[in-house]
C-alpha cells in the first residue's frame, strides 16, 4: 500500500504537494489537539472561534504558498522523470537535496506563523501566557518539519538507482544515516517530550488537563516512534542483509553480483562500492583468463601475484619441443586460412596434453611449440608427465592425419623467469636443455615413432613410464660436443625399434653417428 502511494506521488503532478501538505496539516492538527486537551481553547471564552478566525489567515496563506512551491518543485526536481529520460548529473545531484530543501522551506513558512499565532492567542487570554503558546507552536512546527523530511526522503528513494547510475557514489550529507537517526529521534522522542514539559510547566493548566495532554503526547510519541523507528531500522537492515548476501556470493567466487542502490546515505555508498568491487574482480578475472590464454595459467598467476618486478630462478626442468614436418611446403600448397586452421587444431592438442600433465606451453614459435615441465610450478617428477604428454601428442596428431610432427625432449638445469624491459616482460626458460630439445625435434622428424628423448629424461622418469621407451641411437647433435643417447617409445605398442639396444661400452664410441 505504501509503495503504491509513493509511486503515485512520484508520477502525479500533485503528488509531492499532497505529501508536503499532509505533513504540515498533521503538525497543525497535533498543535490544535494539544491546545484543546490542555484547556487552552477554553480560556478563549465562548467566542473562541472568532479568535481562531484571524489566526487561521496565515496558515491558509502559508498553505497556498507551500502548495504552489511544491507543484513548482515537482517540475524542477522531477522534470526528467516526466520526460522519461535519464537525468543529467546536475539534475541527479539536485534531486538529492530535495528533502532538506523542502524541510528548510517548511520551517521558513512556519516561523512567521508561529510568532503571529502565539501573539494572537496570548492577547486573547487573560493570562497573557505568550511563551507557553509560542513553545507549543514552535515544537509543533519542528515536528511537522521533521516528518516532512522523513516523508520526502522516503518519497525519492525509488529514483535513487537511476540517480546512482549517473552520479556513481550517491551520497549527500542531508541523507546520511546520522541525520536520519537524529531526525527520527526528534520526531519520536525529543519534540513530544518538550511539548509535554511545556504543558506541565504551564501554571494555569488544570491538573486533569495536564494528565489528558500527557497521555495524548505519550500516545503520539509512542505511535510516531514505532512507525519512524521501524522505517529507519528497515531502511538500514534490509540493504545490510542484501549486502551480506552479495559479499557471501563474492567470497564463494560468484562475481556476477549487482546490488541495487536504494539510498543516498552511507548505505548507498557502500552498495555502490560493493558493485565496484564486483566489477573490478570481474575485470581482474577477465584479465587473468585473457592473460592465461597468452602466457599460461601458472605464469599469469605468478605475474598477478608478484606485480611488475618479476624475477626468476634456476630449475631442473624437462623441455618438450614440437615442430611440424614440411611446414614450408604446406604453407605454399594450402590457403593461409586453411593452414592456420590445421595448425590451431594441432596446437590445441599440444596445449591439452601439456596442461593435463601439469606442464606449461611456454611459447608458440610459428608452427612449433615449447612446453616446460617443472617451471614455474615445481614438480617432484617432471620427466614422467613430459614423456606421457609427448606420446599423447604424437598419437593424437597421427590419428588426425592432417599434419606430421617431430617431438624432442631434454632435461637439465635452466633459468626460468622473466626477461625483457621494465615495460615489457616475458616468462621464458633459457638453458642447454631447451636447445637440446629443439635439436632432438629435428632428428625426431626422421624417426618412425616421431619422438626422441635424451638419456637424462629417461633416467629421471618413473619405472612404469621407462618401460615404454627403448634406446634408439647415439647422435652428436649440431652445436654440441658430446653425443646424445636418444630414446624413442618403441615399447609403447610392443613393436621392435629400428635399432637394437647398444651396449653401454659402445655408447661412448667416437665412431657414433655425427649430425651436422
Amino acid at each position: 500500500m505504501i509503495s503504491r502511494l509513493i509511486l503515485w506521488a512520484l508520477r502525479s503532478g500533485w503528488g509531492l504537494a499532497a505529501a508536503v501538505m499532509a505533513c504540515n496539516i498533521a503538525g497543525l492538527g497535533v498543535i490544535l489537539t494539544e491546545l484543546w486537551l490542555a484547556g487552552f481553547l477554553g480560556r478563549l471564552g465562548p467566542n473562541w472561534l472568532m479568535v481562531l478566525a484571524p489566526v487561521a489567515v496565515y496558515p491558509t496563506i502559508g498553505a497556498l504558498i507551500g502548495i504552489a512551491l511544491a507543484v513548482r518543485d515537482r517540475t524542477h526536481y522531477f522534470g526528467w522523470l516526466d520526460q522519461r529520460r535519464r537525468p543529467t548529473e546536475r539534475e541527479a545531484r539536485r534531486l538529492l537535496t530535495l528533502p532538506i530543501a523542502i524541510t528548510a522551506r517548511a520551517l521558513a513558512i512556519w516561523i512567521p506563523g508561529v510568532i503571529i499565532a502565539a501573539a494572537l492567542f496570548a492577547h486573547a487570554t487573560a493570562e497573557r501566557d505568550f511563551l507557553v503558546v509560542l513553545a507549543m507552536f514552535v515544537f509543533g512546527g519542528l515536528e511537522s518539519a521533521a516528518v516532512t523530511y522523513l516523508v520526502v526522503d522516503r518519497l525519492i528513494r525509488p529514483t535513487i538507482p537511476t540517480v546512482a547510475a549517473v552520479t556513481g557514489g550517491t551520497t549527500h550529507w542531508s541523507s546520511t544515516v546520522l541525520v536520519r537517526v537524529l531526525v527520527t529521534f526528534a520526531v519520536t522522542g525529543a519534540v513530544p517530550l518538550l511539548m509535554l514539559i511545556t504543558v506541565l510547566a504551564d501554571p494555569v493548566s488544570d491538573p486533569s488537563d495536564r494528565i489528558r495532554t500527557g497521555i495524548y503526547l505519550a500516545v503520539v510519541g509512542l505511535s510516531a516512534g514505532a512507525v519512524a523507528t521501524a522505517a529507519l531500522a528497515r531502511a538500514v537492515a534490509t540493504p545490510m542483509h542484501t549486502l551480506r548476501e552479495a559479499l557471501d556470493r563474492i567470497a564463494r567466487g560468484d562475481l556476477d553480483v549487482q546490488v541495487p542502490i536504494g539510498s543516498a546515505s552511507e548505505v548507498g555508498r557502500l552498495e555502490h562500492s560493493v558493485n565496484e568491487m564486483a566489477a573490478n574482480l570481474r575485470e581482474r578475472e577477465r584479465m587473468r583468463t585473457l592473460f592465461g590464454r597468452h602466457v599460461g595459467t601458472e605464469v599469469a598467476e605468478r605475474a598477478l601475484a608478484g606485480g611488475a618486478a618479476l624475477t626468476g630462478d634456476m630449475r631442473v626442468v624437462t623441455a618438450l619441443f614440437v615442430d611440424v614436418t614440411g611446414s614450408v611446403a604446406l604453407s605454399t600448397e594450402l590457403a593461409p586460412g586453411e593452414f592456420v586452421a590445421k595448425l590451431n587444431r594441432l596446437l590445441s592438442i599440444v596445449v591439452a596434453a601439456t596442461e593435463d600433465n601439469h606442464g606449461l606451453v611456454n611459447k608458440f614459435e610459428g608452427d612449433a611449440a615449447l612446453c616446460i615441465f617443472g617451471a614455474p610450478i615445481a614438480l617432484s617428477d617432471n620427466a614422467t608427465p613430459a614423456l606421457r604428454a609427448a606420446r599423447r601428442i604424437r598419437d593424437a596428431v597421427a590419428a588426425g592425419g592432417e599434419l606430421d610432427v617431430g617431438i624432442g625432449l631434454a632435461r637439465g638445469l635452466v633459468f626460468a623467469g622473466d626477461i625483457g624491459a621494465d615495460t615489457r616482460l616475458e616468462f621464458t626458460v633459457i638453458g642447454d636443455a631447451v636447445n637440446e630439445a629443439a635439436r632432438l625435434t629435428t632428428e625426431a622428424k626422421r624417426v618412425q615413432r616421431r619422438i626422441l628423448a635424451s638419456q637424462a629424461v629417461i633416467d629421471a622418469a618413473a619405472a612404469d613410464e621407462r618401460a615404454h621407451w627403448a634406446l634408439y641411437e647415439t647422435i652428436l647433435l649440431r652445436g654440441r660436443k658430446q653425443p646424445t643417447h636418444c630414446w624413442t617409445d618403441g615399447a609403447a605398442t610392443g613393436s621392435a625399434v629400428s635399432t637394437p639396444v647398444v651396449p653401454e661400452a659402445e655408447l661412448l664410441d667416437p665412431k657414433s653417428q655425427v649430425v651436422q
